[in-house]
């Protein structure tokens, strides 16, 4: 069994940020062993060098290989320059278990909130599912926007927009599971044999209505998925419970 721990949105900065809730999720998140922790994006507030500073502080507490793409946030004042130095690349490609794939993409753009792809980012994309379909491998793909509008959101202002484009590249391809962040909303969609997973924000201030910081946990077997949606020092509870795609 693989085990995935999908957080999102943590705002690391003097303002939007909660310390103490983060620390609550590190050791919760630590006790859990996951294979790997998947950070789809906004991990700072502004962009700026410092607040990245601090995050590589933050994030080296996890004790999991953790792998993160960039939100819209982290892409202001220069962010994407600062990722890129203190995080990572900001698209990516791994491999565990040799038939199990994730695929990272920077949906950001410099100083906007809107979501975007690209051709040539989408063309990358659609050659990294092109083999996991001929390799018969498992595929996950991991990125800030959302690809769906999510529901108790709002107005929808800033979804992919290339959104059917990249839709129909992930569904045609049989992509198992899609993650995703950016409405501090948690949320499930199953579009064909595809999953669209929307995370909560994990330790930001800036939540709509009830809604508690959380992250998601994927439990995923020969045969099922079964995706826990956990409340930062709270409850625990099954969000879903899905056959896995076997190629």
């Amino acid at each position: 069994m693989t085990v995935i721990a999908h957080i999102s949105d943590l705002h690391i900065s003097k303002d939007s940020f909660d310390e103490d809730l983060f620390m609550q999720a590190v050791s919760e998140i630590n006790h859990l062993h996951p294979d790997m922790i998947i950070l789809t994006g906004d991990i700072v507030e502004n962009g700026y060098y410092s607040e990245f500073e601090q995050a590589t502080r933050y994030l080296s507490m996890f004790e999991a290989p953790l792998f993160a793409v960039p939100g819209n946030h982290d892409s202001r004042n220069l962010g994407y320059q600062s990722f890129e130095e203190l995080i990572g690349e900001r698209s990516w490609k791994l491999t565990l278990d040799e038939n199990f794939t994730v695929v990272g993409l920077d949906s950001s753009s410099p100083d906007e909130d809107r979501g975007h792809i690209g051709t040539p980012q989408h063309m990358w994309l659609e050659h990294q599912l092109d083999e996991c379909v001929i390799k018969e491998n498992f595929s996950i793909v991991a990125l800030h926007h959302h690809v769906i509008p999510i529901p108790q959101t709002g107005r929808e202002r800033n979804v992919l927009s290339d959104a059917g484009d990249i839709l129909k590249t992930l569904t045609t391809h049989e992509v198992g599971i899609v993650l995703c962040g950016h409405k501090h909303v948690p949320n499930i969609w199953k579009i064909n044999e595809t999953l669209i997973v929307n995370a909560g924000s994990l330790s930001s201030n800036k939540l709509r209505g009830k809604n508690r910081n959380s992250y998601i946990v994927y439990e995923i077997s020969d045969n099922e998925i079964e995706i826990f949606l956990n409340n930062v020092g709270g409850e625990k509870f099954l969000f879903g419970k899905y056959p896995r795609n076997v190629m």
